[in-house]
């Protein structure tokens, strides 16, 4: 096993389901998001907010994958990512740890997985007591595609 074959992801937890984003597309971690709505905006997007004199929308993770809404009364916690040149901010349940695997260790996505979820997954991590579902940053932010996100 070479360095070149291992992969740093940024493991993040969404309705119990444990996703990992490459270590490298992650630029921010941020707590108790003051959001701005964005009139007639899809229903993922949750809003905007400032970073640093930046302008990022927010996207509910949970919404585009179609689950219900997490009952909590804090802002709750996001990762800041970058699509086309444009910040995006994921919401999500909770950040975890940073997992090195091997890249040849990367199994197709499940037949079986919700079309949702395939439409997003970049492929599964088998790990000791759960699967890590390797988040793909530009299909989950596909908004012209074939996401589930209406105008």
């Amino acid at each position: 096993m070479t360095t070149s074959n291992m992969q740093e992801y940024v493991t993040i937890l969404i309705a119990d389901q444990l996703f990992g984003i490459p270590v490298l597309e992650v630029h921010d971690v941020l707590r108790d998001l003051k959001l701005t709505k964005i009139p007639l905006a899809p229903a993922e997007v949750a809003g905007a907010l400032n970073l640093r004199g930046r302008i990022v929308t927010a996207i509910d993770v949970r919404k585009r994958l179609g689950l219900s809404q997490l009952e909590q009364e804090d802002g709750g916690m996001s990762i800041v990512v970058e699509h086309q040149g444009e910040p995006y901010s994921l919401m999500i349940d909770s950040v975890g740890e940073v997992l090195t695997l091997d890249v040849n260790d990367l199994q197709p996505t499940p037949v079986t997985l919700n079309a949702c979820w395939k439409e997003i997954s970049g492929g599964v991590y088998r790990l000791e007591d759960k699967l890590l579902v390797v988040l793909q940053i530009e299909r989950m932010l596909d908004f012209g595609g074939n996401s589930t996100i209406a105008a």
